[in-house]
């Protein structure tokens, strides 16, 4: 183990670089699979004809498909359509997809864990559905949903390195590259990554305690 040159300020700032595409890649993954779940999740929710079967199909088919070759698709399969996305926008678009399948069904559980008994006196009190959806069933239903989305997101983090596949300069990309130079780098440099994302994603686990704690 060679940590004095491991650990030389153009190889920490090198992993530095790839750990911050890595948040920048989950961030925005994270954004858009929370909006595209939330959507997903809540018109299966809502039983519309034809379109809750329709995503119900596409949400089970990507829950089930390996998101490495969901990864694959997006960077060299859909070239082959027309669609042709950098390696950014391949890893963003992937996780996306299946880490918004995987809300999606967090989301409907959610809602479908509110007594029905709630909704049916807010029905008959006067309100229409969808302010019953917006004022009963979603308030309630996030609080449900808090710890599930905060375990999926952080899952999303990790998932970023799967993102080396298409050879994405994210943190563990870049750290291989680090630990080319010497074996004796491998031990210091997958240190420090596991540092970053152990930090990352307890700091998530934290937030997520305090903002559950103040729904209650």
């Amino acid at each position: 183990m060679d940590f004095a040159n491991a650990f030389a300020i153009e190889n920490l700032k090198f992993i530095l670089e790839g750990f911050y595409v890595t948040l920048k890649v989950a961030f925005i993954s994270i954004v858009l699979s929370f909006v595209l779940g939330c959507i997903v999740g809540t018109v299966r929710y809502t039983k519309i004809p034809v379109i809750s079967p329709i995503l119900g199909i596409i949400v089970e088919i990507l829950r089930n498909l390996p998101l490495l070759l969901i990864i694959f698709f997006t960077r060299f399969a859909l070239p082959d359509i027309g669609i042709k996305l950098g390696v950014v926008n391949a890893a963003i678009v992937a996780l996306t997809l299946f880490e918004g399948a995987m809300i999606s069904e967090i989301v409907r559980s959610g809602l479908k864990s509110i007594d029905k008994g709630q909704i049916e006196a807010a029905r008959s009190s006067g309100l229409s559905y969808m302010r019953t959806l917006w004022h009963i069933i979603l308030p309630q239903g996030l609080r449900r949903m808090v710890p599930p989305l905060v375990s999926q997101f952080i899952s999303l983090l990790k998932d970023t390195s799967l993102a080396v596949i298409i050879s994405l300069p994210e943190l563990m990309n870049h750290s291989k590259i680090v630990i080319g130079q010497s074996y004796d780098y491998v031990f210091p440099v997958l240190l420090v990554a596991a540092i970053l994302y152990f930090t990352v994603n307890y700091g998530l686990s934290l937030l997520s305690r305090r903002f559950e704690s103040r729904l209650l």
